[in-house]
């Protein structure tokens, strides 16, 4: 009994890992278009989120991202180049092209985006 219960538990554990497992990314295309950022949260089992109502624009290799809040009111960056490498989204950092914010694709389809950062924190998306 004791043995079909751990491997119930480890195959549970198991399926869980691939429920929230990054999804590769195959090029540029797969992010292309105009995205509104709904909120960010910590990690993908936080509960709580931070709304947010910044868009981002992909567009031949280079994203702006616009509307940013900061201070009780709101700016815009200038475009910075973004790729696909490896299966990850990388984001140039404004004014260090060496740096990059490095994300992983957790879920995508026609409407939604869910992106995860290097140190996960989790960006849901929807699409403008």
């Amino acid at each position: 009994m004791k043995t079909l219960s751990i491997a119930g538990l480890l195959g549970l554990a198991l399926f869980s890992l691939q429920a929230v497992a990054d999804v590769a990314l195959q090029s540029t295309a797969d992010v292309q278009g105009n995205w509104k950022l709904e909120y960010t949260k910590k990690s993908i089992s936080s509960s709580e989120t931070i709304r947010r109502e910044d868009s981002w624009a992909f567009n031949n290799g280079k994203v702006t991202i616009t509307h940013i809040p900061r201070d009780g009111s709101f700016y815009d960056q200038t475009p910075v180049n973004y790729e696909v490498e490896n299966g990850k989204l990388k984001i140039a950092l404004l004014g260090r092209s060496d740096k990059f914010d490095v994300f992983s694709l957790l879920e995508k389809n026609d409407k939604e985006m869910v992106l995860k950062g290097k140190f996960g924190d989790i960006y849901h998306f929807v699409r403008k």
